[in-house]
């Protein structure tokens, strides 16, 4: 099945603790169904000293399940479900079923 979600795409959390926030797609993990969403799902991580790196507690993303993420509709940001269609040119996009915008440019 096509990705209906890629990296760098707008994304708004559904449910869990950081419903409603939205933010900018790092990584897609497929094999987990999971994404990592930039400023969402911050968790405290206590970091061992390493030769290159200093110790202490860091924040990071954690991974957040693809059910739970819709993309953000490119006119107005918010939730949107995505459909495929096939332009004239061949070309296969995503687009926003919420207004029809094109979500690949």
């Amino acid at each position: 099945m096509a990705a209906k979600i890629k990296k760098g795409d707008k994304v708004v959390v559904l449910t869990g603790r950081d419903s409603g926030r939205s933010g900018e797609v790092l990584k897609v993990i497929p094999t987990a169904d999971k994404a990592l969403v930039r400023g969402v799902n911050v968790v405290k991580k206590h970091q061992k000293q390493t030769m290159n790196q200093e110790g202490g507690i860091i924040s990071k993303e954690a991974p957040i399940h693809l059910s739970n993420l819709a993309v953000a509709d490119p006119k107005d940001g918010k939730p949107t479900r995505v459909g495929f269609k096939v332009l004239d040119d061949g070309r296969k996009v995503r687009f926003a079923k919420r207004s029809g915008d094109l979500i690949d440019a």
